[in-house]
């Protein structure tokens, strides 16, 4: 698996659903919202992304959009150790809307997730290092769609022989995660439940390069 996110999603309902739709970005309210996220930066709009690609970005740069009802800033601010700990400025942009984080890294076997009620109050917070087989933070109850890879429904092997630190496979749960909170996937799981109308290739994000 070579999937790599670190984004944010602010949502008044169901993202799937806009997503689906592939509505036009409005790029006047997106570059307004990256404005207000990066203060002290000057922000340039720079080439046209899509979420499949863009998810992860480099450092200085930012790919977002704002649609009706949902909006996704792509930025590694966001892809803490402990979710829990992303800015406050970051989630004080998401007051009365539920607030999505979602980090991953091959590299390491890292995914995180962190989920805000439109309170402002934390619901779920989970970081999870496969390669050094750590648990950083479980915070809240867990979600449906974890269950199963808490269950060893899912595991991260096919040969019970083969040792890993945990009964399920970071990256595949990041993936579940994908599916579930916002409809669609990198790579695939293999409990896959989307239907596959969303491809993350074809969503447009706007660009944008951050300078002090």
């Amino acid at each position: 698996m070579g999937a790599k996110t670190s984004l944010i999603c602010y949502a008044d309902g169901d993202v799937a659903s806009v997503l689906a739709a592939r509505p036009e970005v409005d790029r006047g309210a997106t570059e307004a919202l990256v404005g207000r996220l990066f203060p002290g930066h000057t922000v340039t709009p720079a080439a046209d992304g899509t979420l499949g690609e863009d998810a992860d970005p480099r450092d200085g740069m930012v790919f977002a959009a704002v649609w009706p009802g949902a909006a996704i800033v792509c930025t590694g601010r966001v892809a803490l150790d402990r979710p829990s700990q992303v800015g406050g400025r970051f989630l004080a942009e998401g007051a009365g809307r539920t607030v999505h984080v979602h980090a991953m890294h091959s590299s390491v076997d890292w995914f995180a997730m962190g989920v805000w009620g439109p309170d402002g109050g934390l619901r779920r917070a989970l970081s999870v290092n496969g390669g050094e087989g750590e648990i950083l933070e479980d915070v809240g109850d867990r979600l449906a769609f974890e269950l199963p890879f808490w269950a060893g429904e899912l595991p991260a092997t096919d040969d019970d022989e083969d040792e890993y630190p945990f009964a399920f496979h970071p990256l595949e749960l990041g993936e579940a995660a994908l599916d579930h909170l916002f409809g669609f996937v990198m790579e695939g799981y293999t409990g896959m439940t989307s239907d596959g109308s969303v491809d993350p290739f074809e969503i447009t994000l706007a660009g944008f390069r951050l300078s002090a």
